[in-house]
């Protein structure tokens, strides 16, 4: 398993990558934060916005904090970006989380 030093941005913000193996095995850098996450969904806070992976018996593999790393393990089906941009969706996900 590769380790990255957490890079900056010309922003200040860590660098944010996602590396995806045969839609099994996703490995994802400039995470800030896991907001929730089940076998179906993963809801993580990164860099450039909130990512949501979805798929099937999803599991995740390696936390790394420090390092701003989360792996995922499982039958990945949808990577979606919710920000300023789609307001509208990202709203309607998050009420249908909390309703």
């Amino acid at each position: 398993m590769e380790y990255y030093e957490k890079e900056e941005t010309v922003r200040g913000q860590a660098e944010h990558h996602v590396k995806m193996n045969n839609r099994r095995n996703l490995e994802i850098t400039g995470v800030k934060e896991v907001d929730s996450f089940d076998a179906e969904e993963f809801l993580l806070q990164t860099s450039m916005g909130y990512l949501v992976v979805r798929g099937q018996n999803l599991q995740m593999k390696n936390l790394d904090v420090d390092q701003g790393i989360v792996s995922i393990k499982g039958k990945v089906y949808e990577l979606t970006y919710l920000d300023e941009q789609n307001g509208e969706k990202a709203k309607g996900f998050f009420s249908k989380m909390f309703k």
